[in-house]
């Protein structure tokens, strides 16, 4: 009996010594995991720029809106296309400078503060060659023909396209010279100011 007792404690002893050593040995490959995953992190952080940028085009609630709705006769559509396998809006259309219009769009609304520290705006274009322009709405555009505004030229391919918010105009002296980017409150894309056949297609419209 007394033998017995011996060989359970030192069996006692010996498992209670290998149960140490594993969670030792467990605690050492734990911490372990938790540098690399740490560090993982940190470089997938690293490439992506601490997070995404989104994409309105694929976010945005866009609608159509053309110079009609103040006596205007231009005529047009927008609506999303596939190219591969990414969502893109098309506009296109006639636009016509009679009866003092000259425009159509299709323009979001734009979460609150999402422009916030980035400098202007980056798109991904093709169209038919023509000119088109950004408008942009923020607190400082009151009336429906303010806004800030910069063209940029199409090619039949795809391209993309960096604006800087400094590079923006204002079309009334009513608005401040400086944009107050953190108040943006819509983006348009828009064909306007002359008779053309507009056709404009954007895979991707973000801030950058």
């Amino acid at each position: 009996m007394i033998f017995h007792n011996c060989l359970i404690d030192k069996y006692e002893s010996r498992s209670k010594s290998s149960h140490s050593s594993l969670a030792g040995v467990e605690g050492m490959v734990n911490k372990k995991i938790v540098k690399v995953l740490a560090a993982s992190t940190f470089v997938v952080a690293s490439m992506c720029g601490g997070a995404m940028a989104e994409n309105l085009v694929q976010t945005g609630e866009w609608s159509y809106l053309a110079d009609t709705v103040m006596g205007g006769v231009s005529e047009g559509s927008a609506k999303f296309e596939s190219s591969g396998s990414d969502k893109t809006i098309r506009l296109k259309g006639e636009v016509s400078t009679a009866n003092n219009g000259g425009f159509i769009q299709v323009r979001s609304p734009v979460p609150s503060g999402l422009a916030k520290g980035k400098t202007g705006i980056k798109l991904t274009v093709k169209g038919n060659g023509e000119q088109y322009y950004l408008h942009i709405r923020n607190s400082s555009t009151r009336l429906p023909w303010h806004y800030y505004q910069q063209d940029f030229a199409t090619t039949t391919t795809w391209r993309e396209i960096k604006l800087p918010f400094e590079t923006f105009m204002k079309t009334s002296s009513l608005m401040r010279s400086v944009m107050k980017k953190n108040t943006i409150k819509t983006i348009g894309i828009v064909a306007y100011g002359k008779d053309h056949t507009a056709d404009i297609s954007v895979k991707s419209l973000e801030f950058y």
